[in-house]
């Protein structure tokens, strides 16, 4: 399984999670754990995707979400989770 973590954050407005969502159907990616909390107005989600059977590979998924973090006016970013995990092991 090829898993990514994206992060979206920015200030709260209505229909945040359903347009991320709707992206990665789209895209044939599916949702393997989610987390989202607002804290003062600021909207924070964090996502761990399946990227297996995605129709576009790492670099393009990215490209995807990104007019939809601008038009959100949201920051969106995707990391591979093996890269992550590395990461923290230290």
């Amino acid at each position: 399984m090829k898993k990514a973590l994206i992060s979206v954050t920015g200030a709260d407005t209505t229909g945040i999670i359903a347009r991320v969502a709707t992206k990665l159907y789209e895209l044939n990616i599916n949702i393997l754990d989610i987390s989202q909390t607002i804290l003062s107005g600021c909207f924070t989600m964090m996502m761990v995707v399946d990227l297996e059977n995605a129709t576009r590979d790492f670099s393009g998924v990215a490209e995807e979400l990104g007019p939809i973090g601008e038009q959100l006016g949201m920051e969106i970013h995707v990391q591979r989770m093996d890269i992550f995990d590395a990461m923290h092991r230290i």
